[in-house]
């Protein structure tokens, strides 16, 4: 076995590899940017080597740096974790070169699967079933709109050198082809150095299901069974679970057997997952309103689905098409390993030494359900925009990180991967994942309450997060019953979206009672000192000043002569009554006694409750009044980025919705939109200027 290895890569999955190096007796070595100078990898690690600049290109890609490190440290291995360099077949062919051992499979077999367009041609070879599709090498414009066209719409764009969803735009209609393929090219340049596209068939209602697969270089091969990923915003995982809901164990079997012939066709070592568009075949209630067309394909089980419920028939799996192979570790290998109880770095580890699989197919078995959610820094109701900031509160649910997991069996009910702590700063440089929260349960109705639960428990302020639309998207109907596609998101848009799962009243309460408790404890043994309203004769009253969804708010507090309180919250009254508890203040006002945890930042308090959290802005009343909300002519940057382009010029007329610039931040493209219908007064930045958060990008005239 090595006794020490560099981690090529950051955060999370860093100090995910370097758990299980630990728990092996393995030394590690962690590379860090300027941006990473004090991250949590860093200090995890046993050695860290400084690479570069904060942005990738200056860092984590320069893999000649990372040999470097490598070799002055004396490491025997690199492990490339996941992004970045994983699927490089360029720097898997340098580590071989000076002997360094790469932690996945050859240089040949990424270079084989790491072009989607060549691993199609690879896999029709094979005999795997493929979508319709253009995957040639003529990249005109022209003849991409042509094959579009003759595919027919919807059709799918997708960079070939891609992955995580980015350089993939869905086209709807002819007219809008054009567009949508210069963007997805300038994010493929961005993120993968390569802007060759292929065009697909946009299956209607499909399931995204994965198979993760193992070899070794003694020719043998597993799979690990299935996750399915279908649950996406922009082309990007938001939650898997495993195994499949609807899956029967005959097709199980049928999708395992392909990905293993996918992994020998390109002679595969290690971790890799196979990825397939599923079409499924609904139960008569869930088939109003759906359409697609139906396509041959394998052939179809009829055994029992797992997964399901006596309350609900869960659509079962039915034809399955390749998509592409992921040559590297996924971000959800957490879910399989929760099933099996294995540890896949481990056996990355194993199988990369010259050691054979640790297990037979027949060996390996599934345990209970297990759901991961990717907690992320962004803003779910404005597109998902990345958001920046310090995590100045970051608490867990009571949990297991992985470096105390005891992954010999699948006793681990919650887990939680993350590479950062609280203090630490969310930069623009890299992807917006925060942590993955990990559960397993005995059945997929046990491991749904437990993921509400630890998403009720999880509190994070400083920025944006989506922690709320997660939650929203366990309970939303389409989830709960495994009613899954790509386009559940859209289509429970009605309760993912712009909700308040705490009302005014209630978050007002909070933020009095959090007010009045910090008084109490700010008070000398003086009697002159009491800030609780006690006063000789009459009453005193209070009043608190708001604003709740950018819409001004007033309470008023009344302190009674016999302590009592009473409060009036907009057309809400009734005693108030609090005391702290364990996990933050018991409250009771309008017929509620719940219990709330509140963080203040600045003037906004953070009200976390077990149904759900929101913010709520103090005020000074008399410094606001007459204070009037007038729009302006302003238009600036949601997040710190670079200006890719203006689609405008100083003196042109706008419409409202009208795209007047695109920004690149998180490695995602933005596109700003005009607010009103006006004229381009100016333009105060040139495309490739990098800009602050709320750098004013141009003005507009009405």
């Amino acid at each position: 076995m090595f006794k020490k290895i560099l981690i090529a890569n950051r955060g999370e999955i860093a100090c995910r590899v370097a758990a299980t190096a630990k728990r092996m007796a393995i030394k590690t070595v962690a590379v860090y940017s300027d941006a990473d100078a004090n991250a949590k990898h860093v200090s995890f690690c046993d050695e860290a080597i400084h690479i570069g600049g904060s942005a990738p290109k200056d860092s984590y890609l320069r893999w000649d740096r990372i040999i470097e490190a490598a070799k002055a440290t004396g490491a025997e291995a690199i492990h490339p974790g996941y992004g970045f360099l994983s699927e490089n077949e360029e720097f898997a062919q340098a580590c071989a070169n000076v002997g360094l051992v790469f932690i996945g499979p050859p240089a040949s077999a990424i270079k084989a699967m790491g072009l989607k367009a060549e691993s199609k041609r690879l896999m029709e070879t094979a005999g795997v079933p493929l979508v319709p599709g253009y995957h040639g090498s003529d990249q005109s414009p022209e003849l991409l709109k042509r094959e579009a066209d003759r595919i027919g719409y919807p059709v799918l764009i997708k960079a070939s050198a891609g992955g995580g969803g980015k350089g993939m735009r869905a086209v709807d209609k002819s007219e809008d082809f054009d567009a949508a393929l210069a963007s997805c090219k300038r994010e493929a340049i961005t993120s993968f150095g390569d802007d060759a596209v292929l065009v697909e068939k946009y299956a209607q209602r499909p399931r995204h299901i994965e198979i993760q697969v193992f070899g070794d270089s003694h020719g043998n091969y597993v799979y690990l069974f299935e996750r399915d990923c279908s649950v996406q915003r922009r082309h990007q995982k938001v939650l898997e679970e495993a195994p499949a809901p609807g899956m029967t164990e005959a097709m199980r079997r049928q999708m395992g057997e392909a990905a293993v012939a996918a992994a020998r066709a390109v002679n595969y070592v290690g971790a890799g997952t196979v990825e397939f568009i599923v079409e499924q075949h609904l139960p008569e209630d869930a088939t109003s309103g759906v359409t697609g067309e139906r396509r041959a394909g394998p052939p179809q089980a009829s055994s029992a689905p797992s997964g399901g419920s006596a309350a609900h028939e869960v659509a079962s799996v039915g034809a399955f098409y390749f998509m592409e192979m992921n040559t590297r570790l996924q971000v959800e290998h957490p879910v399989t390993e929760a099933i099996t109880g294995l540890d896949l770095v481990e056996w990355q580890l194993r199988v990369a030494c010259g050691q054979t699989l640790p297990l037979k197919q027949e060996q390996l078995r599934i345990t209970g359900h297990a759901i991961e959610a990717r907690i992320c820094a962004e803003n779910p109701d404005n597109n998902f925009l990345p958001a920046t900031g310090t995590l100045h509160v970051y608490q867990k649910p009571a949990c297991t990180s992985f470096e105390r997991a005891n992954l010999s069996n699948t006793g681990v009910a919650v887990r939680v991967d993350d590479g950062v702590r609280e203090g630490d700063t969310i930069s623009p440089f890299y992807d917006s994942m925060v942590a993955k929260l990990i559960v397993h349960g005995q059945t997929r109705e046990e491991a749904l309450a437990r993921l509400d639960d630890a998403l009720a428990q999880t509190r994070i302020v400083g920025l944006n997060t989506n922690v709320q639309f997660l939650r929203y998207v366990v309970r939303s109907p389409s989830f709960a019953q495994a009613n899954l596609d790509t386009a559940l998101i859209p289509r429970e848009e009605a309760v993912l979206f712009k909700q308040e799962p705490v009302g005014l009243a209630m978050a007002a309460a909070a933020a009095i009672a959090q007010a009045l408790v910090d008084e109490k404890a700010s008070e000398g043994a003086d009697p002159f000192s009491r800030r609780d309203g006690w006063c000789s004769h009459g009453v005193t009253q209070r009043r608190f000043g708001f604003e709740f969804h950018d819409e001004p708010a007033q309470a008023e507090l009344t302190y009674l002569h016999d302590g009592a309180l009473r409060l009036v919250v907009a057309e809400v009254s009734g005693p108030l009554v609090f005391s702290k508890a364990a996990q933050g203040i018991d409250i009771q006002f309008a017929g509620q006694r719940l219990t709330a945890a509140v963080y203040r930042q600045g003037e906004v308090d953070h009200v976390f409750m077990a149904h759900g959290a929101t913010q709520i802005t103090a005020i000074d009343l008399l410094a606001h009044a007459g204070e009037s909300h007038a729009e302006t002519g302003r238009l600036t940057a949601p997040m710190p980025g670079k200006v890719v382009s203006f689609a405008v010029k100083g003196g042109d007329k706008v419409s409202k919705g009208q795209t007047l610039a695109v920004m690149e931040a998180m490695k995602m493209e933005h596109t700003i939109a005009a607010p009103a219908d006006g004229v381009v007064k100016e333009l105060l930045y040139a495309p490739g200027d990098q800009v602050a958060e709320g750098a004013e990008l141009l003005r507009l005239a009405e």
